[in-house]
């Protein structure tokens, strides 16, 4: 019998479990995948991706192996034997369900980014024609002012005049409209390349939490960074509760958490502390709310450059979105939250943080910074 592919050294534990329960039984078979697979109707890659734990087999397939592995005996499927898979098999399915659920938000979220960014490129395209038009009409119009000798008060003269004044002023608002328009196709850019980012992190995980990726990435770079680096992670909400929750989802080694409850005790924090990698501030908040938090936080020449995920729960439509984006933010997650959608968002923080102490040690420039607002 060909021998299974080996275990996938980065599966999460439930995914490992699973699989190894099923190589298990298989292997008690005493068939060869692709015989096995024949025997099935199945292709035997999948079979031998459902054995080596990089994917998620459906119910049925595990219920037929437990009855072939026992007709092969001559015994039947024992209860225990069904409970202990089912329960197994719904523990890795939980995981992949979210996985699945976190890479469909996230590619949602670099849709509409990616959409923002056409939608301003193709408005300052419009503006940028309507700018050309208009100071060349107004070149026209200085150039019959020059050539014809009117004299003060002709009608023909404060036509002209008018005409040229009016233009002057949509020049003046088109310009900055020009400018708002790509300052949003900039930032969306940068959301993409965050996204994509994101994205990668996910679908290239194949069970492996981003948190624990998050203490590789520090643990790699540790004897390089200065003394005392530490990415921190600054967590702003009036509710105990949400706080618990996004401690649990994001608590790894290596990885400061801090948690605060309202805009006023985070501003006093980052007096205190500036180099936190990333910042989560829910937007609903009593007294000063998220957006009014992340203005302060964006005047602040220390602290300007943090990046902050908003965390809502009223939405992400576009006037929400802009209103968060004019403030600073790069990034909304909508509660109830994915976790593995959060953990992969504060991962790129966190991993952009470090390249920058990297580069900063060493240096050199940073490869990426997150937006300013305005």
């Amino acid at each position: 019998m060909a021998g299974l592919q080996p275990l996938d050294e980065e599966l999460n534990s439930e995914c490992r479990a699973l699989a190894e329960a099923l190589r298990q039984q298989f292997e008690a078979l005493g068939v060869s995948v692709r015989r096995y697979a024949t025997r099935r109707y199945l292709n035997a890659g999948t079979l031998s991706r459902y054995l080596a734990g990089s994917r998620v087999p459906q119910w049925d397939f595990v219920q037929n192996l437990l009855t072939d592995v026992a007709e092969d005996r001559g015994a039947a499927v024992t209860p225990e034997a069904m409970n202990l898979l089912r329960a197994l098999h719904r523990a890795a399915q939980r995981t992949s369900a979210s996985m699945t659920k976190a890479v469909a938000q996230l590619q949602q979220q670099l849709a509409d980014a990616d959409w923002e960014a056409r939608r301003s490129s193709a408005r300052m395209d419009v503006l940028d024609d309507a700018l050309v038009q208009r100071s060349e009409r107004i070149a026209d119009l200085e150039v019959r002012l020059s050539l014809q000798p009117l004299n003060p008060g002709d009608a023909d003269e404060q036509t002209i005049l008018a005409e040229r004044n009016r233009l002057a002023a949509e020049v003046t608002r088109l310009r900055a409209q020009l400018t708002e328009a790509q300052s949003r196709a900039q930032l969306a850019e940068v959301r993409c390349e965050l996204l994509e980012r994101q994205l990668a992190l996910v679908e290239t995980q194949r069970g492996i939490d981003p948190a624990e990726q998050v203490f590789a990435a520090v643990e790699s770079v540790r004897h390089l960074l200065p003394e005392g680096i530490r990415p921190k992670v600054l967590l702003v909400d009036d509710q105990p509760a949400n706080l618990l929750a996004l401690k649990s989802v994001l608590q790894v080694p290596d990885q400061e958490l801090v948690a605060v409850s309202s805009g006023q005790d985070a501003l006093k924090e980052l007096l205190q502390h500036e180099d936190f990698a990333v910042i989560i501030l829910d937007v609903q908040m009593p007294g000063m709310d998220g957006y009014e938090t992340a203005a302060h936080i964006k005047r602040r020449a220390k602290t300007r450059n943090i990046p902050i995920i908003f965390l809502t729960a009223i939405g992400t439509d576009a006037d929400y979105s802009m209103r968060g984006y004019s403030v600073g933010a790069v990034d909304f997650i909508v509660k109830p939250f994915d976790p593995w959608a959060l953990r992969a968002k504060v991962a790129v923080f966190v991993d952009i943080y470090l390249e920058r102490q990297l580069r900063s040690s060493q240096g050199r420039p940073p490869a990426i910074t997150a937006p300013s607002a305005g």
